[in-house]
């Protein structure tokens, strides 16, 4: 038999044997399209459609050019990862219970919020963030319990990534009943929740837990789930700190400078960016533990010991904006409490951590990817701060105190990723660069708003 035939035979097997994954990939886009992909493509037509018909009178040109190029764009994200059509679909569906149990006579009312059990309890904007945030937390703790766990199996992994998943759906269902009570408060004080520090914070627990369940469903691996929901739970820590002594679950009117759909683009552009950046420094933290695993010398173990002083730290500085009467204070010490006890755990673990991680070369992977999206989205959204601040401040670029940490970002990881391209970067000096730009980052997002005044000065806290 000549090499012809083998290659003929060895074809043909493959097909007979059912080797379907590797023959789609020859098929047309949408020959690989099942019926529950063309069902989900009709729903979201229809559902757009239906809100383009039914409010299109109050959108501008913009805001309606919005709206229809999100049909082939839901529509492609939902066939690009399947699991998002579940996703979509309840969330929509619950989200319009929601918001049809806040109408009595045709009218909308607020009060309602209080009166029918399900938007009490679950679906007020409130009640569902609120889910969120306890979700969060016993997603990561699930994660952790899976890492020391014995079972082959690890039921408790499995669960925290169920968990997160439906922590993901409670929050864009607070975030979609928001913004419809925004506008039962006043139509001139309804808006896009994506205005305060409250709402961009629920902003970026679900993209960050998202984008990590996208890369945990393709590397077949859950062990970095447990890393990555720190900083995920570290965020709703600080939403309900933040909740507390700024009631900042209230909806407030739009400052001037908001009032532009322009924040529609820019904001989610730029929380992917930091969403994507937080993923990268989480698994560089993952990969030093790895590589430190069997480090003998505890003061060698500089990326624990770092991770501690930093856990220290932020206690010492949100404590002075903790008001007394409201216990803020005794929240930190709790805080740094629960901090000390992961920092020791993982400390202490870290052999039979290193054991359920990863390989090294998956671990640089995610990190690279991970840093590579964000980095995209940065530079769109950068791109869209200065549009929107010359229409805004008659400037493109002004130097504001945010403008510039945002660029000192950009230049980060603009470096990092033309060392890896260009120079072969990887490995320890990678996980470094990666976790030293999480500081860089958290500056810009919150150290900004913290010490620094500017035209950015609306998000202090």
């Amino acid at each position: 038999m000549n090499t012809t035939s083998i290659k003929t035979t060895t074809l043909s097997a493959k097909r007979n044997s059912g080797a379907g994954s590797t023959l789609s990939l020859n098929q047309g886009y949408f020959a690989r399209r099942n019926a529950l992909d063309w069902v989900f493509a009709v729903l979201v037509t229809v559902g757009l459609l239906y809100a383009f018909g039914r409010y299109g009178a109050f959108m501008d040109v913009y805001e309606k050019g919005i709206l229809l190029a999100a049909i082939p764009a839901t529509i492609a994200m939902g066939w690009f990862w399947r699991p998002l059509q579940v996703l979509m679909v309840v969330v929509a569906g619950f989200a319009l219970l929601g918001i049809a149990s806040y109408q009595v006579d045709g009218a909308g009312s607020l009060a309602r919020s209080e009166q029918v059990f399900w938007l009490k309890y679950f679906l007020s904007s409130q009640s569902a963030i609120l889910w969120m945030s306890v979700l969060f937390f016993m997603s990561t703790i699930f994660y952790w319990l899976g890492m020391f766990s014995k079972n082959q199996s690890n039921a408790f992994e499995s669960l925290g990534s169920k968990i997160a998943w439906v922590a993901i759906g409670m929050a864009l269902i607070g975030t979609l009943v928001r913004w419809y009570e925004s506008y039962l408060i006043g139509a001139d004080v309804g808006h896009i929740p994506v205005s305060n520090l409250y709402e961009v914070f629920v902003l970026f627990c679900w993209m960050t837990a998202a984008f990590y369940l996208y890369f945990e469903a393709q590397y077949k691996t859950r062990a970095l789930g447990a890393f990555v929901m720190l900083v995920v739970s570290a965020a709703v820590g600080f939403l309900l700190w933040y909740t507390v002594i700024r009631e900042a679950h209230e909806i407030q009117p739009l400052v001037p400078a908001l009032k532009s759909w322009w924040m529609k683009l820019h904001v989610p552009a730029n929380f992917i960016g930091y969403g994507m950046f937080s993923l990268s420094a989480m698994v560089s933290l993952a990969y030093l533990v790895k590589q430190q695993a069997d480090e003998t010398r505890w003061y060698k173990l500089t990326p624990l010991w770092m991770l501690g002083v930093v856990l220290c730290f932020l206690p010492v500085v949100f404590r002075s904006k903790s008001p007394a009467e409201v216990g803020g204070s005794y929240y930190w010490v709790g805080y740094l409490a629960v901090s000390g006890l992961i920092a020791a755990g993982i400390l202490l673990g870290r052999k039979r951590i290193a054991a359920r991680l990863p390989s090294f070369e998956v671990l640089d992977d995610v990190m690279y990817k991970a840093i590579a999206v964000g980095f995209a989205f940065f530079t769109i959204a950068t791109v869209l701060g200065a549009l929107w601040a010359a229409e805004a401040w008659g400037g493109y670029w002004s130097w504001d105190p945010k403008e510039t940490w945002a660029l000192i970002v950009w230049l980060n990881y603009a470096a990092w990723l033309h060392m890896r391209l260009m120079k072969g970067l990887r490995g320890t000096v990678a996980a470094w660069w990666a976790l030293v730009g999480l500081a860089v980052t958290s500056f810009a997002f919150l150290g900004v708003n913290m010490f620094l005044s500017g035209l950015h000065s609306y998000g202090t806290l």
